[in-house]
């Protein structure tokens, strides 16, 4: 367990997840002030927290939620115990579900700048996590989560609000972690632990309340799992000083997060923040919207209610991508595209819906 100012603090900063320090269920917007200042180019280390065990359907006890699954006491976060029992506004049927830590202020940065968000090191908190469903939501809402009517005796214990949450071991093995789901009769799925933060964004540019689930030109609720260790992303700034805040920690996903959740866990975060001038951005190939990278790939990304006009917003933004940081021509770049890119379906479940294209940096001769 990576309790709350224990273990490894890598950043020169440090953020837990408080009730003063995180929303729940909202993103910050010029309304909040930051929590936390750093200058630009400086590290800090997140105490990001997972919202699974803790909500209203839940019972908004996780020491009582854990026992169910032969948790003891001390073997829950002790900052998940205090948001749970404080008085951090949060509407179950209105407000998003997550833990929203920050937001942070980066001096310097100004409307037109983009926020460099360096990923340096993720930590797994808990031996555990769950994977979710809940009806009504998820790739095939209203057919899942089945419950015991549905599976006879022995199905998966039915919670309020019709959701499933499958408690979800992490096991160690030949020096790696791996998460387990039981299937009956002593058999267990075993998939290797890929941690990444599924909200990553800067404060929004408004007055009104910003809900955490559905993605935008901000960021946000990405879900986008190539953020893991070694990649960067980078988010337009809206307001001065950005407004940086991170939440929904994975330990694992699959492309399209099809559940509704993936495996949901808290994680400890080194990030590395950094203003990059308007002037320079667009040598970045960074437009309007969220663009991330990692050591071997460049990462368009197209969002939109609608999977089939997000997929079209990602083939434009790798077209103009190629177009502005290569030179090539457009119509080159849709061949090359077509022959050599892969675009693969962030997740369908967050309203806006996410494609993100995966473009080697090997095959061109001159990198960004």
């Amino acid at each position: 367990m990576l309790q709350p100012h224990e273990g490894p603090i890598a950043g020169t900063h440090y953020l837990p997840s408080t009730p003063e320090t995180c929303l729940w269920g909202r993103l910050p917007t010029r309304r909040h002030e930051p929590v936390l200042r750093i200058r630009s180019g400086e590290t800090v280390t997140i105490d990001t927290l997972s919202h699974e065990g803790i909500l209203e359907d839940q019972g908004r006890d996780p020491v009582a939620y854990l026992k169910q699954f032969d948790v003891p006491a001390d073997g829950v976060l002790a900052d998940a115990r205090d948001l749970a029992a404080s008085d951090v506004a949060h509407d179950y049927d209105a407000d998003g579900p997550h833990v929203v830590t920050g937001p942070i202020a980066v001096d310097g940065a100004e409307p037109g700048d983009v926020l460099r968000v360096e990923v340096l090191d993720l930590l797994v908190r808990a031996p555990y996590g769950f994977v979710s469903s809940r009806h009504g939501y998820g790739a095939l809402p209203g057919e899942f989560p089945l419950t015991p009517a549905d599976t006879g005796a022995g199905g998966d214990v039915p919670r309020a609000y019709g959701s499933v949450c499958h408690f979800t071991a992490v096991v160690s093995s030949g020096g790696r972690l791996y998460g387990t789901l039981p299937y009956g009769d002593g058999r267990a799925a075993r998939f290797p632990l890929a941690p990444f933060l599924g909200l990553m964004g800067v404060a929004v540019d408004t007055d009104d309340p910003v809900h955490s689930v559905p993605p935008g030109a901000f960021g946000g609720n990405l879900d986008i799992n190539e953020l893991q260790i070694g990649s960067a992303l980078y988010l337009p700034v809206q307001l001065p000083g950005a407004g940086f805040y991170a939440g929904d920690p994975h330990y694992a996903q699959g492309d399209g997060e099809v559940a509704l959740t993936a495996l949901e866990a808290p994680l400890r975060a080194t990030l590395r923040l950094s203003v990059v001038p308007q002037a320079q951005a667009g040598a970045l190939g960074v437009a309007d919207g969220p663009f991330a990278e990692t050591a071997t790939h460049w990462l368009p990304v197209g969002l939109h209610s609608d999977l089939d006009e997000a997929m079209r917003r990602a083939v434009r933004a790798a077209v103009a991508f190629l177009a502005r940081t290569q030179g090539m021509p457009p119509q080159t770049a849709l061949a090359y595209l077509s022959a050599a890119a892969d675009f693969e379906v962030s997740q369908v479940v967050d309203g806006v819906k996410g494609i993100h294209c995966l473009i080697r940096k090997a095959d061109f001769p001159a990198h960004v």
